[in-house]
């Protein structure tokens, strides 16, 4: 079982009793604001998401790792590695992702979880670059992405909804971990 250790985190593969503390974070429309269409998702959508996101850990050993607090145990959200097939044009490409309750906002827990995701995408499983796929006005995504070291690539359009996206990109062989 893949698991990665942080100060403050532990990053693991979904469990059982994920479901609901998840589908709570991914029914706040704050948290889902700029994620997909905006769309929130209810327990079956959640428990569905997740079931891909082990699938896909399957398939391509890397995946979304759900997100815990040490110090209590309790599941904030999620991060890590997909591949994002919804947009063709920059394949073949791995990207980081991250999501947290928004309870969890502004306290570094974003940085130090897609950190710790990228030194897993270099160190085990031999990546040499991530990208990112970020809106625009995301500005906290924005920040964490700085805070990675990772530079726009280029701006796009999201196929599915028409709205712009900016993929970013960082050379993992320059990764500082």
């Amino acid at each position: 079982m893949t698991e990665i250790r942080t100060p403050r985190l532990l990053l693991r593969r979904w469990h059982d009793d994920d479901l609901v503390p998840m589908a709570e974070i991914n029914a706040d429309p704050e948290v889902m604001r700029w994620i997909d269409d905006g769309s929130v998702l209810d327990l079956e959508a959640t428990a569905e998401a997740i079931e891909r996101w082990e699938e896909e850990w399957d398939e391509e050993g890397f995946g979304l790792f759900a997100v815990e607090l040490l110090a209590s145990g309790e599941l904030i959200g999620l991060t890590g590695l997909s591949v994002p097939e919804f947009l063709p044009e920059v394949l073949p490409a791995v990207e980081i992702s991250w999501r947290l309750g928004r309870s969890y906002w502004g306290q570094g827990y974003a940085s130090e979880a897609a950190h710790a995701t990228l030194e897993f995408a270099l160190q085990d499983r031999g990546l040499d670059r991530v990208i990112a796929i970020s809106r625009p006005a995301d500005d906290a995504s924005e920040n964490v992405l700085r805070k990675l070291g990772m530079t726009q690539e280029r701006e796009t359009e999201d196929p599915r909804h028409g709205f712009t996206l900016t993929v970013h990109a960082i050379d993992l062989t320059e990764f500082e971990a």
